[in-house]
């Protein structure tokens, strides 16, 4: 690298930093004013607050807000760099302008790889930590506030429990049916089921169990039973927003259990996964279509760059929305859901690159 390449990687990262230090500062100042009667009325100490809340709040909106500002941080350095002729002055030395990306592309690839480390691993560890917080100082994380559980459990399996207690391991209204060819032929009610530690099973409490072939039924009734079910405390303990905590690792073999279970409602975590590998890739596209909007000396200067490079970004993650909408909810794939803005937004890259100034 020569040193027009550590300057531009200096201020690239430079400028990336100081704008996602400001963002970081005032998404913690609203949050404090948010939540400030919680904080207060929870009693968590001073140090609590600080380094289990906040600091594990820090790492998700930086991931979020990365290639927002990754895109603000190069055209800003690049519209000052083209205002003071400086980009002509380094294409006129002879260097193209291909050259002139190679520190550009240096640095968003430590920025991608960053984002890449940040949604897959160390996001979902900070995420138990906030989890752990909230739960000890201000509501129970696993409080659910649906009081009706369905999941499917195998395939043609499927239970149901009104209400569970996560401190006792408990669920009430239990019941759990079996289909074959879209036929029912198992049902068990229970008036709740207790999970024994010891035996790594359930207690099944008063209970009936009703046995039907074609036109005749069968009807078993007891207190008590243990029973085996391919069901553990923590399938209840999840959340439509538990893979929040998972890492890329955990998330890839949550949808391949749930996939043996039979599940078809796993399409929100799979546009996740992809999601988590596409998003960082965003940095590379974002930096290739600043620099080329950015390069050229025109009137308005960092501003009109700005304005431009704001209703581009946002153009882009609306579009990352409402793919995957249609993914969760339509036909769309995960896999497409998750590309197709990239797809889309490299050819507006290279389009930008073409008519840059040379």
């Amino acid at each position: 690298m020569n040193k027009i390449d550590i300057y531009i990687i200096k201020k690239f990262l430079g400028t990336f930093f100081l704008s996602i230090s400001l963002i970081i500062i005032i998404v913690i100042i609203f949050d404090i004013s948010e939540n400030i009667d919680d904080l207060i009325s929870s009693e968590a100490p001073l140090n609590e607050i600080i380094f289990n809340y906040y600091l594990n709040f820090i790492p998700y909106f930086i991931n979020l807000f990365s290639p927002l500002f990754t895109f603000i941080a190069v055209i800003y350095f690049t519209s000052k760099m083209a205002t003071h002729s400086e980009i002509i002055s380094i294409l006129s030395n002879g260097i193209s302008f291909g050259r002139m990306l190679k520190p550009y592309m240096i640095t968003a690839a430590l920025l991608t790889a960053l984002s890449f480390y940040l949604a897959n691993f160390l996001i979902p560890y900070t995420n138990i930590n906030l989890w752990d917080f909230k739960y000890t100082y201000i509501k129970n994380k696993y409080y659910n506030d649906s009081r009706n559980i369905h999941m499917q459990i195998a395939p043609g399996a499927f239970v149901y429990v009104e209400s569970y207690d996560v401190d006792d391991n408990k669920g009430t209204r239990f019941t759990m049916e079996h289909f074959k060819d879209g036929v029912l032929y198992y049902k068990m009610n229970a008036n709740y089921i207790q999970w024994d530690s010891i035996k790594a099973k359930w207690n099944i409490n008063n209970y009936s169990i009703h046995l039907m072939n074609g036109m005749q039924e069968k009807i078993i009734t007891g207190v008590q039973k243990d029973t085996a079910i391919n069901l553990t405390p923590e399938d209840f303990h999840r959340k439509q927003d538990n893979m929040d905590v998972m890492n890329f690792s955990q998330l890839r073999k949550f949808i391949k259990d749930e996939k043996l279970k039979g599940s078809d409602n796993i399409r929100f975590y799979e546009v996740e996964k992809h999601k988590r590998i596409a998003f960082p890739f965003a940095t590379f596209i974002l930096t290739l279509i600043a620099v080329s909007v950015s390069s050229r000396k025109v009137r308005g200067g960092v501003g009109l760059h700005i304005a431009f490079g704001m209703a581009l970004t946002f153009a882009y993650i609306l579009f990352m929305r409402i793919t995957e909408t249609f993914a969760t909810y339509g036909n769309l794939s995960p896999w497409m859901a998750a590309w197709l803005p990239n797809i889309i937004f490299v050819f507006v890259a290279a389009y930008m690159i073409k008519v840059a100034p040379k």
